[in-house]
C-alpha cells in the first residue's frame, strides 16, 4: 500500500476537519506514489547509516522552488507550543501522517535514521499528526516506534496553509530560506528521499 487514499483519509477525519479538507480537495487529481509538481529525478543514494551527524554528499539534483512555506504554530504531543519560526535557517521536512496509516508508519524508520544522520547538518523532521484520537495515542506510538523528531498535532488551519492533503503521507521539503523544494504524496523509499534532502542541505 503506497498511501492512504483520499476517500479513506476523509472517513477518518472529524466532521469539521472533513468539511474543511473536502473544500480544498474538490476537483483534485488522483494521488500518485511520486512527488507532484516538478519532482526531481534523484541520483543514486545509499541507505542512511546509523550513528551521529554526517556531511551531506554533493547531490546532482536540482530541486525546483515551489513557493514559500507557510508559517504555523501547533502544540506537540505534550501540549507545548511549537512554531515554524523555531526552524528558521534549517532544512525542514514537514510530514503529514497518522498512526492508523500503514504507509506513514512504514516511512518512520527511514525518517528516524535521516534525522539521526543529518541532524547536525541542519535537518529537522516534523511529523504533523492528523490523528483525531488525540495526542495520547500519538505519544504512545512515538514511544513504541522510537521516534526521535518533533511531533505536533495538526488541525484544519495547517492543512489549508499547505494547500490541502489528498492522501497521507503527504510530505513537504523546505530549504533554509523557507522555500518549499519538494512535495510528495505517498510512500517513497528512504534512499530516494535522502537524495532530495542532500540536495536541499547543499
Amino acid at each position: 500500500m503506497a498511501m492512504v487514499t483520499r476517500h479513506y483519509f476523509m472517513k477518518r477525519l472529524s466532521p469539521a476537519l472533513r468539511f474543511s479538507v473536502g473544500l480544498l480537495l474538490l476537483g483534485a487529481a488522483a494521488c500518485s506514489r511520486q512527488s507532484e509538481t516538478a519532482s526531481p529525478t534523484p541520483s543514486k543514494a545509499t541507505k542512511p547509516e546509523a550513528g551521529g551527524g554526517a556531511t551531506p554528499a554533493k547531490s546532482a539534483l536540482v530541486l525546483p522552488k515551489l513557493g514559500p512555506a507557510p508559517a504555523w504554530q501547533l502544540k506537540d504531543v505534550n501540549g507545548a507550543v511549537v512554531s515554524s519560526d523555531e526552524f528558521k535557517g534549517k532544512v525542514v521536512v514537514v510530514d503529514f501522517w497518522a498512526t492508523w496509516c500503514p504507509p506513514c508508519r512504514e516511512e518512520i524508520p527511514g525518517y528516524i535514521e535521516l534525522a539521526r544522520k543529518y541532524g547536525k547538518d541542519g535537518l529537522v523532521i516534523v511529523g504533523v499528526s492528523l490523528d483525531q484520537a488525540g495526542p495520547d495515542v500519538v505519544r504512545a506510538y512515538a514511544k513504541k516506534a522510537g521516534i526521535n523528531y518533533p511531533l505536533v498535532m495538526g488541525d484544519e488551519n495547517i492543512v489549508a496553509a499547505f494547500g490541502g492533503v489528498e492522501g497521507i503521507p503527504t510530505t513537504f521539503l523546505i530549504d533554509r530560506t523557507g522555500q518549499i523544494r519538494d512535495r510528495k504524496v505517498g510512500l517513497v523509499a528512504t534512499a530516494e528521499y535522502e537524495g532530495r534532502i542532500q540536495a536541499a542541505l547543499n
